[in-house]
């Protein structure tokens, strides 16, 4: 059955959000943005502040915001009745091979997941991406465009790992870690922070 969606973040983000959206044959309602200024975006409605969504809650919502601690924030602020959308576009490629993706999730063009992945709740698997199999990606992660997560990695909740990123095999990385552009992570990472360059290390 189709969707109706409202997309919380009226943003380029928000614009890749709702081609997705709408390649999915659901249907876009609009958005909700905290700019006073914004009657419009990207051709629909903006609907009204973000704290105005229970006036919606018939819709499915989506929060396309890349920053994995304000999703976490809004979630928290939004009541269980909220329905969440998981959005994955025509070109992901995910395996048939016990692969599962939690609520509010989205999977953007071309991103790949292998066999034997759990996704949460609310992340982000950007454009390109790869997460190869044996996954376990937690909560509110964000894997940017063009990153590589090899075989049997864990990576922790409201973790961001930065464009072109490589995670080798068999490696844990903790909550609340930031892994910069380019950075290549070749061993376990426990304590919260930045990290970057080849191989990474705490910034």
């Amino acid at each position: 059955m189709n969707k109706d969606v409202i997309i919380i973040g009226a943003s380029g983000h928000g614009e890749v959000v709702a081609d997705i959206v709408l390649k999915s044959d659901d249907r876009l309602i609009g958005f909700l943005d905290d700019n006073d200024n914004l009657r419009e975006f990207a051709g629909y409605p903006v609907l009204g502040k973000t704290s105005e969504y229970s006036k919606f809650l018939n819709n499915y919502f989506v929060i396309a915001i890349g920053n994995p601690e304000i999703r976490e924030d809004f979630v928290n602020r939004m009541t269980n009745q909220v329905k969440w959308y998981v959005g994955i576009h025509p070109s992901a490629q995910i395996s048939t091979m016990n692969v599962s993706i939690g609520e509010g999730t989205v999977l953007m063009a071309n991103a790949v997941i292998n066999s034997n992945t759990s996704i949460g709740k609310h992340c982000i698997i950007n454009t390109s991406a790869v997460v190869e199999h044996d996954n376990k990606i937690n909560d509110f992660v964000h894997i940017s465009v063009g990153a590589k997560v090899g075989g049997a990695v864990e990576i922790g909740k409201s973790t961001w790992i930065g464009i072109g990123a490589t995670v080798n095999n068999n490696i844990n990385i903790c909550d609340q870690c930031m892994i910069g552009a380019g950075a290549v992570v070749v061993s376990d990472i426990t304590e919260k922070g930045v990290y970057i360059g080849i191989p990474a290390k705490k910034h």
